[in-house]
Formats: structure tokens, C-alpha cells, sequence
């Protein structure tokens, strides 16, 4: 099985991402397409250089690779996949041939955990508008609603959304996937340093935050622009 996990940045996907990895049948890749995404855009990223260096540029070559192989001799290959990074310009025929999740998060706190990193995003980069318009399309192409996980249900009880995702995906749920070491994972984008540093020091999801996200004028524009792709999506959420 190969799973296309699409989600924004700042949505939990990192967890997400290490919680599949600590199964013993799972080999993990991150944020297949970055480097691709940053050689066509020509964005200034953080570390851009060292993304551009360590990742495939070529998008098709990217394409086949999420449908080749699977790394280390493993039967589940889990795929991280920022939506932003998936371009008009990428063909998009492979997805049709994974399993595809898709990881949403209240867009008030997708952006005050962005802002905390890398200030004043847009539309574009927080990736809700693209999360909808992928979602649309494998609606489309496979006339089925695909799974929807809603982050503040995961963190509120990790392990049912956990059993009840694996369920829906006809995987079997392990114990392990609660739990990960600190300090990372060696198969990390090149970009971990600079984002991923409050994962690194956690062993498994946090406890859900109540505290309403404190935004500014402009960041509460923009959370109004998100809102609406994100509620879209949250109706299909499981529980």
C-alpha cells in the first residue's frame, strides 16, 4: 500500500508522518516534491540550497518514484505531501494509483503556527485552496469520498482516530504508532532543522490546546479566505 498523505504546512503532518513511521511495516517519505516545487516556482524558501541539493528537481521522475519501489523492504509506504507543492504544471495520474488521506487543521492555527516561522504567508502557501482542489479531483476521478482526518480530533484521542483511519484504509493498527522516539527520524527532509524542532522534542501527540490563536488583521484575513476550503473538507471528517 502506498498512502498520499496531503496536508498544508503547520498541520500536525510531521506527527502524523512519525507516527506511521514507527511501524515496523512502514517505510516513510517527506514532502516528496519540495525540491521540485522550489526549482519550478523559483521561491525562496528556508534552506532552498540545501533542499535543492539534497531532493529530485524533476517532478515525473518524483511521480514515478512515489509508485515505484517501496524503501527497505517494507509492505506500507507512507508519503507526507505538502499540497501547496503539488503545481498545476506536475501531472497528477500517479495519485490515482495510492491511497489518499487528507490531514486538515483549523486554518486560525495552521496560520499562527506559520507566523511563528516564517512570517506573513499567503493564500498560496498555506495550501488549503490546493487541499480542496485535489480533494475535488480524486472525487472526481474515483467517484469516492476519500478519507478526511481533522487534527483536533487526533489530538483528542489519538489512538480511536488512529484505529478508526487504519480501519477505513484496511491497514491493521499497531500500538507503536502512539508513540516515536525524540530527537527525529533519519529519513527527515533537509529542511527539519528549521520547522521541526517542537516534534523533536515530543514522543507522541500533544495534548490539544485551547486557547483560541491569537492572529493579526492581517492574518485574520486571511484565515476568512482559508475558512471556507477548510469547512468544505471537514464535513467528511471521521470520527
Amino acid at each position: 500500500m502506498r498512502i498520499a498523505m496531503w496536508s498544508g504546512p503547520r498541520n500536525l503532518s510531521t506527527a502524523m508522518m512519525y507516527a506511521f513511521g514507527a511501524r515496523d511495516d512502514c517505510a516513510i517519505w517527506d514532502e516528496p516534491f519540495y525540491a521540485a516545487y522550489l526549482a519550478e516556482t523559483g521561491l525562496n524558501h528556508p534552506m532552498r540550497a540545501e533542499i535543492l541539493a539534497a531532493g529530485e528537481v524533476d517532478a515525473r521522475v518524483v511521480a514515478d518514484q512515489c509508485l515505484g519501489d517501496i524503501p527497505d523492504g517494507k509492505s506500507l509506504f507512507y508519503q507526507k505531501h505538502m499540497t501547496h507543492h503539488m503545481l498545476p504544471a506536475f501531472n497528477r495520474d500517479w495519485m490515482n494509483h495510492a491511497t489518499n488521506i487528507f490531514l486538515i487543521r483549523d486554518p486560525a492555527k495552521v496560520i499562527a503556527s506559520y507566523n511563528a516561522k516564517r512570517e506573513n504567508p499567503t493564500l498560496d502557501d498555506i495550501g488549503f485552496k490546493q487541499q480542496a482542489e485535489i480533494f475535488d479531483q480524486i472525487v472526481a476521478t474515483s467517484g469516492e469520498i476519500p478519507v478526511v482526518i481533522d487534527t483536533d480530533d487526533l489530538l483528542a484521542d489519538p489512538e480511536t482516530m488512529l484505529r478508526n483511519l487504519c480501519d477505513r484504509i484496511g491497514l491493521a493498527f499497531q500500538e507503536s504508532m502512539l508513540h516515536w522516539p525524540q530527537g527525529g527520524h533519519k529519513d527527515d527532509g533537509a529542511w527539519a532543522a528549521h520547522w521541526y524542532k517542537s516534534v523533536w522534542e515530543s514522543d507522541g501527540f500533544a495534548k490539544p490546546v485551547k486557547s483560541v490563536a491569537k492572529l493579526s488583521v492581517e492574518g485574520r484575513a486571511l484565515c476568512e479566505r482559508a475558512r471556507p476550503y477548510y469547512e468544505n473538507l471537514r464535513v467528511h471528517r471521521i470520527d
